[in-house]
Formats: C-alpha cells, structure tokens, sequence
C-alpha cells in the first residue's frame, strides 16, 4: 500500500525533473500536511480555491483564474497547467484530483509555427486543427460517495462535462498520471526526455472496479497486481 509521504516524495521528485528538463517554466513544490483525524493531504504549497473549475463559467475564464493565483504544480512552455493533489486517511488514499488544463491560448503558436516547430515541446501545439480541452482523473473512496457505475471510486472526466465519469481500474500515481500526459500530449519532447524522468513504474494503487463497471467501457491503469507481476 502506497504511503502519503511515498506519493508526496513522488510529485516532488517529478516536479523537480520536469524543472530541471525545461519542460515547464512555473512550479509550486507539493506541501505534505497533516491535518488531524489520521488525514494527511498532499498538495500545491499553500491553499488554494478549486471551486472555480467547478462553476459554469467559460474555460477560458478557469484557465485565467487557475492561472492568476498559481493554483497548479507546474506550468509547461505552452502555458499548459498541472494539477496533482491526494488525500489520505489512516494511511490509505481517500481522494486524488490529478487535472490537466491546456492553455486556451494557443494562437501565437499556431499562427506563428516557424518560431517553435524546432522546439520539441511544441510539436503537438503547432497545428491548427489541435482544440484544447481540460481533463481530470478523479479518485474518491468515500462510501457516501461511490455509487457503482454512476460515479466510479477512480474515473476520468473530459471537457468540463458534469456528468462525465468513466471508469478508471485504479487511483492513479504522480508518475502514471505525468507519463500519461506526457506521452499523450507531448509526444516528441516525452520520447527525447523520458529516459532522464525518474521511474516509479511498479508503484500503483490497488484496483476498484466494481464487476459491472468492468462490462462498460472503462480506462485501464497500472495497478498494484500489475506491478506485483513485474
């Protein structure tokens, strides 16, 4: 069973390699708090207002709120924002939000592709047909919270869709969630540079899926019996 201070080791030596690799230029270091009643909770360095990415408002309005009070672990080169946060209770993970929102703003690389196209981590970004959209893997174990199917221990949310929750196997780690991003959305620079990431690969989260979230389509994630069998 992964430890609070494992996760929390895991999100600062990510930040730092991501830091030292220029891929990102802001950062905010996670803080580790104990916060009383055997919770601990891993976040940005000081407390910081979600609720904007909840409200109803236009995606440019999120991005510029998140932007503007630094509520996110990193920052990419592109403007892209990098959220990791985990809470645990007596030990064991409770909730994790781990979100990725693409800057909105993407013009003046677009209009502009010859300043960036020798610049790996611009590659995806250069095109003008790419649309960004926010995304976000949710975990809560809670039991006042999880009901099977409608809204699944561990899930994925695309585009700011309320009711968006598909089925994810497993909470997922700092390094599952950052290789994902990477690989995903920064392809190029992620086959250059993904050798000097510090690997925390057989470090997983026990899976969660209920049996009849297995027979609708769902996201498949390293586990820990995946990793037992490695």
């Amino acid at each position: 069973m992964l430890s609070p201070v494992q996760i929390y080791q895991q999100v600062r030596r990510l930040t730092a390699d991501l830091v030292g690799l220029s891929v990102c230029n802001h950062q905010n270091f996670p803080s580790l708090r104990d916060v009383g009643r055997g919770v601990k909770e891993i976040g940005l360095g000081a407390q910081s207002d979600l609720s904007i990415a909840l409200k109803n408002v236009a995606y440019r309005d999120v991005y510029d709120e998140l932007e503007r009070t630094q509520t996110y672990n990193l920052k990419m080169l592109d403007g892209a924002l990098i959220q990791m946060m985990y809470r645990f209770r007596n030990e064991a993970i409770e909730t994790h939000r781990l979100a990725f929102f693409p800057s909105p703003y993407l013009e003046e690389f677009q209009n502009n592709p010859e300043i960036y196209i020798a610049d790996e981590m611009y590659a995806e970004v250069i095109m003008k047909n790419i649309v960004p959209f926010p995304l976000r893997f949710d975990c809560d174990s809670r039991t006042e919270v999880v009901r099977e199917l409608e809204h699944p221990t561990s899930h994925l949310s695309l585009g700011q869709y309320e009711n968006c929750r598909i089925p994810v196997s497993a909470a997922l780690t700092p390094f599952h969630f950052i290789s994902f991003v990477l690989r995903n959305f920064y392809h190029t620079a992620y086959a250059k540079c993904c050798n000097d990431i510090t690997s925390y690969a057989r470090e997983c989260f026990l899976p969660t899926l209920f049996a009849s979230e297995r027979e609708v389509i769902h996201v498949v994630v390293p586990d820990a019996q995946y990793g037992a069998r490695q």
